[in-house]
Formats: structure tokens, C-alpha cells, sequence
């Protein structure tokens, strides 16, 4: 399982950017798959973060946030420069990135989507998100994530 790379492994390995990949059997009757990463890795929840897509004014966005909060809808669709906003239907959020859901990672999506890191990934020298597979996930500094993505940061954990 760990050797077969996801379109995010590939993109850190295109783009030279220091990452390690983790991977952990997966219980497919895991309630939270980012809590069940966390115990995994042996790693605080609030360092492990998951990746959640949204629909701001009609459009699609992605929040990332540590495992342990919820995504605030509110101040996502501020920091993108929109009004209202709720969950994605899975499908559209499973079509517009390639990844299931459970899996989605923040990096390697088929689509560009606007991407908002919650502000509490900056307090960390590195943190873990989906490597785009259930079961795997990669660790990087958030510094390059956020460069990566071309993301935005803000409060969006609530």
C-alpha cells in the first residue's frame, strides 16, 4: 500500500517538497478517519487535519481543518470573498477532486479549488493530512502547504 503513490505524494515529489508519507491500516468502521489517523501515528488530533469541501455562493471551496474541530462554514466563505456557504454533496466533492471521501487530500486534486488551512496549522513545524487514499497520510510543514496551494489563511475551525 505505501508504495503506490496518489496524484499528492507525486505532486510533492514533482515539486521537491520535504514530506514524509505514513500509512496505517485502515478500519473501514472507523466513526472519524482523521481521530482513527491521529491514534495511528500517535499523533495530538489538533496536528492531524482533515480536508473538507464546501459550496461558497454556488462555488466549490476546500477548508482544511485539525480533525478534532468543524469546519466554520461562516468564516470559510469569508476568507474566500463569498457570502454563504454549506457542505459539498459528496459526489461533487469526490468528482471535482478524484479522491473518495474519507481520502480527500488538500493536494493533487483534479480541479483548482480556493483552499483555506485553519491558522492553527501554523503553530506546528509540521502536520499531517491525507495522502489521497484512506490510510495514508502525509506529513509536511504547513509553510509548504499553504505555498503549494496558494492558500489562504484564517480562523475556519469552530
Amino acid at each position: 500500500m505505501a508504495g503506490k503513490g496518489t496524484p499528492a505524494t507525486a505532486l510533492l515529489t514533482k515539486r521537491k517538497v520535504p514530506h514524509e508519507v505514513h500509512a496505517y491500516d485502515h478500519d473501514p468502521r472507523a466513526e472519524s478517519y482523521g481521530l482513527e489517523a491521529a491514534e495511528a501515528l500517535g499523533q495530538p488530533p489538533e496536528r492531524v487535519f482533515k480536508t473538507l469541501v464546501a459550496e461558497v455562493d454556488g462555488k466549490l471551496a476546500v477548508g482544511v481543518v485539525p480533525v478534532t474541530g468543524q469546519l466554520d462554514l461562516k468564516a470559510l466563505a469569508a476568507a474566500v470573498g463569498g457570502k454563504k456557504a454549506k457542505m459539498a454533496e459528496v459526489a461533487a466533492a469526490e468528482r471535482a477532486t478524484g479522491y473518495v471521501a474519507g481520502g480527500i487530500s488538500p493536494l493533487g486534486q483534479k480541479k483548482r479549488l480556493p483552499v483555506v488551512v485553519d491558522s492553527s496549522a501554523t503553530g506546528f513545524d509540521t502536520i499531517y493530512c491525507s495522502a489521497g487514499r484512506r490510510g495514508l497520510e502525509i506529513e509536511l510543514a504547513a509553510a509548504d502547504l499553504v505555498r503549494l496551494l496558494d492558500a489562504v489563511v484564517a480562523d475556519i475551525a469552530g
